[in-house]
């Protein structure tokens, strides 16, 4: 559990003497583009386990990517040693597929209070609903990202997230009507409300996530990683390449479908991952998009 070893694993060489914004939203730009949001060990025979220490190992030691419970369990350890006064929250995830939240609590995501003001910082949501900056919780207020416009609304105590995208252009059009791409231009993400979590508050939800048959983990291999200018993704044998705003009010969305043999080539050159087992890539039609 070494800060310096985190800074070089996301390549972070800023200060970290002041506690403040411009320090807290560098790291986290510098650990989306680092630490892929994966849930590939699913799909390799491997078991996610929530023990800071294992965290750690994966994402830091080993150069690996994990999901909410790993990535922001891991970046709110940073902060607290730091410094920040950060905190844990739990949100309900939007299916589009079902058109509602999820009833279970399986987001975590981390608080940060700065000079008085509450910040959301969330490295662990992936594709284009990833942001890019740690956004000021306040009602109402469009926060405009890389990404497009974000925007928290409270009612009755509790907090919705939503986000506006940018028209597409889809230069394969063979897929220009995949399940995975996202239809509608303002997408809600998850809804949250202030009570303070725990880790341990998501054992349970990580072991229905990765066993489930109903879990949309369990019917998808999913890798992505933000980059400079968007984000790439391998979901199942697709990989997809997004440009944020390559033409005005237009993003770029490049798909590719690969062979079996240039899976673990991918994995290496888009996103730095080398995996110790093999994996078996799986996309079964379902809820999740980009």
């Amino acid at each position: 559990m070494n800060l310096e070893e985190y800074f070089a694993r996301i390549g972070y060489k800023g200060s970290t003497e002041i506690q403040d914004l411009q320090t807290l939203t560098d790291i986290f730009e510098h650990h989306i583009r680092a630490v892929p949001f994966e849930n590939l060990s699913i799909h390799c025979g491997e078991i996610i386990t929530l023990e800071l220490e294992h965290v750690y190992n994966k994402i830091v030691q080993k150069k690996r990517g994990g999901w909410c419970m790993e990535n922001n369990q891991l970046l709110g350890w940073v902060l607290k040693c730091l410094g920040y006064n950060a905190s844990f929250l739990g949100a309900h995830v939007f299916n589009p597929h079902q058109n509602a939240y999820a009833s279970i609590m399986t987001h975590l995501l981390v608080k940060v209070m700065i000079d008085g003001k509450a910040y959301i910082v969330d490295g662990g949501f992936g594709v284009s609903y990833q942001m890019w900056q740690p956004m000021e919780l306040v009602s109402g207020k469009d926060q405009p990202q890389g990404p497009g416009v974000f925007r928290f609304t409270e009612k009755n105590a509790v907090w919705y997230l939503e986000k506006m995208r940018r028209k597409q252009y889809i230069p394969n059009q063979n897929f220009s009507n995949s399940d995975l791409l996202e239809k509608k231009e303002c997408r809600k993400v998850y809804m949250f409300t202030l009570e303070p979590r725990t880790v341990e508050d998501f054992h349970s939800q990580c072991s229905y996530l990765q066993t489930s048959p109903d879990s949309l983990f369990t019917k998808k291999s999913i890798c992505t990683l933000q980059t400079t200018d968007g984000f790439r993704a391998l979901i199942g044998w697709t990989l997809t390449e997004t440009t944020y705003n390559y033409k005005e009010n237009m993003d770029l969305v490049e798909f590719v479908t690969l062979e079996e043999e240039e899976i673990e080539k991918t994995l290496k050159e888009k996103f730095n991952i080398t995996l110790d087992r093999k994996l078996v890539p799986i996309n079964i039609k379902g809820s999740y998009t980009l």
